[in-house]
C-alpha cells in the first residue's frame, strides 16, 4: 500500500521537494509510461492544495495528421481531448517548450476552457531530448492560485519524469 502525504505546515518549496521524492519512488522502477502518469497525477491532488484539475497532455498524432496535445492521465472532471499545439495555455507550453503561470485564464488569449470553474494554471512542458513531449497541467478554481515557487516545483517534477514518461 501506498500512503504518499505531505506533512502540514509545509512552505511552497518543501512540499515540492516531498512531492518529487514521492515521485520518484513510485516511478524509479516502472517502464510503463501511463502508470507512472496516473501515480503522479494522484500525487500532485494530495501535495499541492486549491487544484480542481492536475494530469497530463500528451505530445501525439493529430487526427488530421501532424501532432498535438493527447489527453493523459489526470484527476478531475473530464477534460478536452485533443489541444492543437500552440492553441490555450497548454498548446502554448508545449509550442514554447516555456513553463505558463497564468494569473486569470479568462485574460488569456485563445485560453480553451475545459472546466468552466478554472480561473487560474499552471502547465509545465516535460522535455526530453530537446522536445517537448508532454505538459503537465494544473487548474484552480481560485485566481492568481499559482507563484513562481510553484512553477519551480513543478519544473522540477517535469525533469524528473522526461524520461520516465
Amino acid at each position: 500500500m501506498y500512503d504518499f502525504q505531505p506533512e502540514t505546515g509545509l512552505d511552497t518549496a518543501e512540499r515540492y521537494r516531498q512531492l518529487v521524492d514521492a515521485a520518484d519512488a513510485l516511478t524509479a522502477d516502472e517502464p510503463d509510461a501511463v502508470a507512472n502518469m496516473a501515480n503522479v497525477a494522484a500525487l500532485i491532488r494530495e501535495f499541492v492544495p486549491d487544484l480542481n484539475w492536475a494530469g497530463f497532455y500528451r505530445v501525439g498524432e493529430a487526427k488530421s495528421g501532424g501532432r498535438e496535445l493527447v489527453l493523459g492521465p489526470f484527476v478531475g472532471r473530464p477534460a478536452c481531448i485533443r489541444i492543437p499545439i500552440g492553441a490555450g495555455v497548454c498548446g502554448v507550453a508545449a509550442q514554447s517548450g516555456e513553463t505558463q503561470l497564468v494569473e486569470d485564464v479568462h485574460a488569456f488569449p485563445g485560453h480553451i476552457a475545459c472546466d468552466a470553474a478554472s480561473r487560474s494554471e499552471l502547465v509545465v512542458p516535460v522535455v526530453r531530448e530537446g522536445e517537448v513531449i508532454a505538459v503537465i497541467d494544473l487548474d484552480s478554481p481560485s485566481p492568481a492560485r499559482f507563484s513562481p515557487a510553484d512553477a519551480e516545483g513543478l519544473e522540477q517534477l517535469a525533469a524528473l519524469l522526461s524520461n520516465r514518461i
